[in-house]
């Protein structure tokens, strides 16, 4: 993975377009999005090879002439847009680019967009105030919070929808990898009981009953969540084996339960500092036995196997700068595993590469 980042191989002339790149960048986010959801996109790729001019989309759906124009040559600049062979000067015939079709058809791209655009844009102009006070200014965009999981629940139904569509489409992906690895060591207890710290929606919880039938899940979550949670356990018929226990994990006189067999944090660590996760864990050593499993599932930027998932991580950092809490990021591999050693665990194993979108399962237990 550092091999991406040791060697500068580009030219001066690729390199300054890049710069360009990045200085437009806010304005070419919004042109991708526009040509998505106005669906010039689908159009071109509906024509296919036959291609379709810039007079055609603006009739088929009715939109300015100059305002197809506009898009669609910001669309050939990032190349998600291209010539057909047959064009002219005159007439220009378009087809759809690879880029294009990512932007139109990758749930990836399409479920960042959504994020960048409802949780990020906005509050991303207050990116360096956020790193001189250490605090998410940007947030007052989204509501009146010191952390943007205190306000979860009154977000707008949209931001709902892109918020917790970027956050399970990543981690959701690598349960089915995830749950076999847990429950080798579960399954072996009588009446296995697993904490979720972080348990959000309680989609993991439910995961967990489906696979097992013994299994009692809690979760530890804040009070906006716990009560989504609770609703969604019932209605998958699963409200006998999942309770819930709201709290703040950050406050000093949060204490966590015992009696558990294995502790679960899925996407739940990158939202703190290094130091809180520190924090976090020493509460956990109190409450669990050398033999309670503790296990953290996280995308780390430098264990990815695409330079572009990297990127992904990389950016969703500053998400965390500027947005949820202004003091977390997505974490190096090394960096995490010594705030959690700090604590008093002793990592037992690394599970690289779980899941489509290449996350690290590591397990521990108490020294």
């Amino acid at each position: 993975m550092f091999d991406f980042y040791k060697n500068d191989v580009i030219d001066a002339v690729n390199a300054k377009f890049e710069a360009q790149k990045i200085a437009f960048a806010p304005l070419s986010f919004q042109a991708a999005r526009v040509l998505r959801n106005m669906g010039i996109l689908d159009e071109i790729s509906n024509a296919r090879k036959k291609g379709i001019t810039i007079s055609e989309l603006a009739q088929k759906l009715d939109i300015s002439l100059y305002g197809v124009s506009v898009l669609v040559e910001m669309g050939l600049g990032m190349g998600a847009i291209k010539l057909h062979k047959d064009s002219s000067e005159d007439d220009l015939r378009l087809t759809l680019g690879k880029i294009g079709f990512f932007l139109m058809k990758d749930e990836m791209t399409q479920v960042n967009m959504d994020f960048s655009q409802d949780i990020c844009y906005r509050g991303a102009e207050k990116l360096e105030e956020s790193i001189r006070k250490g605090k998410p200014m940007g947030l007052t965009h989204l509501g009146p919070w010191k952390t943007v999981y205190e306000g979860l629940s009154n977000l707008t139904e949209q931001q709902k929808k892109s918020w917790f569509g970027f956050d399970h489409f990543y981690s959701d992906l690598a349960f089915p990898e995830a749950l076999p690895i847990v429950f080798e060591k579960l399954a072996e207890q009588k009446d296995p009981r697993l904490f979720d710290i972080g348990g959000n929606t309680a989609k993991w919880a439910i995961a967990c009953c489906k696979y097992n039938a013994n299994v009692q899940v809690s979760i530890i979550d804040l009070p906006g969540q716990t009560a989504i949670a609770e609703k969604n356990a019932a209605e998958a018929g699963f409200k006998d084996r999942i309770d819930t226990i709201p709290c703040n994990v950050l406050d000093d006189t949060t204490e966590f339960p015992q009696g558990a067999n294995a502790v679960w944090m899925s996407q739940f660590l990158d939202c703190f500092s290094l130091e809180q996760i520190t924090k976090i864990l020493s509460k956990i050593r109190r409450a669990v036995t050398p033999d309670t499993n503790i296990y953290v599932l996280e995308p780390l930027w430098d264990k990815q196997r695409f330079e572009a998932a990297a990127y992904s991580l990389q950016a969703t950092s500053l998400y965390f700068t500027c947005i949820a809490n202004g003091n977390s990021k997505m974490y190096r591999y090394a960096e995490l595993k010594r705030a959690i050693e700090t604590a008093g665990f002793e990592l037992k194993e690394a599970h690289h590469n779980i899941g489509p979108n290449t996350y690290t399962l590591l397990r521990f237990n108490k020294k």
